[in-house]
């Protein structure tokens, strides 16, 4: 069987000398010495001034809405996880959904602006699949509005444009280091800050608002990361720029052997960035000889699977498509592609010769069935 994605087991002696370190410690959760150091490393490795680690991203999502102290109603993305606008629901948080663009599926800077009201407090774009948003045309929406701007980079560990984290970029950041993502904690989440001040209002949120022993100073909740976790995390940070380069080896397969399959679309790479290669999407259009949800029933058949990803669209759940701006006709460009879309696998254990196997079936597979 091919996964979309597996996550990579650290080697167990690597592991196995840190865990020795939580027994000698007994320090199991809340702050250890492993967590303090894998936050110095993360922060040196990704370019940034402050990071906060999680028990998950959902959390840390949910706690970056209640540092910034947004309200009313939040601008978004449809074609994202259900994370992302369930943070806002949680929050008693409207999410407006305005239109992607097409290149790489990213929130349409253009129709920004048409979707604030008297009750928008921020703008909560998504780096999909790791690729930048255009951070500037959001930056400027922002500061023109008095908006607050909180980037899901749920994908986009290690992404950098211009040779600059796109982590420093908005008001907060928020990572995922669930399992299937390019960087894991097996669960985890992070919070990236730009001044001590802020950090230090998160790390209370995240572990009930205590200031200290006696002293609770804002309604928190309990998002702490443990030490396990933290471990995990430093063991694997030590093997993610080789993972990185076999990610970009397979990406770069895929690309190779599917750039002229008639009906397959592939999306563009952006221009002065680096990219964690963390999904590897095609489009399927008219022109393909069966549908994306044929293409995708074959390949299960032949045990290799993809993923839809993202179908539905939020907007499309019943939670939200009660909401006017979760109209088809207002998200034309979502929609489709979210009936176009297929994740191929992408992981770093993920042989080439499977590569060149997936990409035998994509192009002429019928035929061979």
């Amino acid at each position: 069987m091919i996964p979309v994605t597996k996550p990579f087991l650290p080697p167990l002696k690597e592991f196995n000398e840190y865990l020795e370190r939580i027994w000698e410690t007994q320090w199991l959760t809340n702050n250890g010495p492993l967590h303090q150091e894998l936050e110095q490393k993360l922060c040196k490795y990704l370019g940034v001034k402050f990071i906060s680690l999680f028990s998950n991203g959902t959390l840390a999502l949910i706690t970056a809405i209640q540092a910034l102290k947004l309200s009313g109603e939040v601008i978004t993305t449809p074609y994202s996880f259900v994370a992302t606008t369930h943070s806002l629901w949680w929050n008693n948080i409207k999410p407006v959904f305005v239109d992607i663009e097409p290149d790489f599926l990213n929130i349409d800077t253009n129709k920004i602006e048409a979707a604030i009201t008297p009750q928008t407090t921020a703008i909560l774009p998504v780096h999909v699949y790791g690729n930048p948003c255009n951070i500037d045309a959001i930056q400027k929406i922002a500061d023109t509005y008095g908006l607050k701007v909180l980037y899901d980079a749920a994908h986009a560990f290690g992404t950098q444009l211009n040779n600059n984290s796109i982590l420093n970029y908005g008001d907060l950041s928020v990572l995922s280091f669930h399992a299937t993502k390019v960087y894991s904690t097996i669960e985890g989440g992070a919070i990236i800050s730009h001044d001590k001040k802020t950090k230090d209002r998160i790390d209370k949120l995240k572990n009930f608002g205590f200031a200290d022993e006696t002293t609770v100073v804002a309604p928190g909740i309990n998002a702490k990361l443990n030490e396990i976790q933290a471990a995990y995390g430093l063991v694997l940070l030590k093997h993610i720029d080789k993972l990185w380069a076999k990610r970009k080896s397979i990406d770069s397969l895929y690309r190779k052997l599917l750039n002229k399959v008639k009906g397959i679309e592939l999306l563009p790479q952006p221009k002065n960035a680096k990219v964690p290669y963390s999904y590897f999407p095609i489009l399927i259009n008219n022109e393909y000889e069966k549908t994306r949800d044929e293409l995708y029933e074959f390949l299960k058949s032949k045990n290799i699977y993809g993923r839809r990803y993202f179908y539905p669209l939020i907007s499309s759940f019943p939670t939200y498509r009660g909401l006017a701006s979760a109209s088809i006709a207002n998200l034309p460009i979502a929609n489709q592609i979210a009936n176009k879309v297929l994740c191929l696998p992408i992981y770093p254990e993920l042989q080439l010769e499977d590569v060149d196997k997936i990409c035998n079936l994509i192009s002429d597979g019928y035929n061979r069935s």
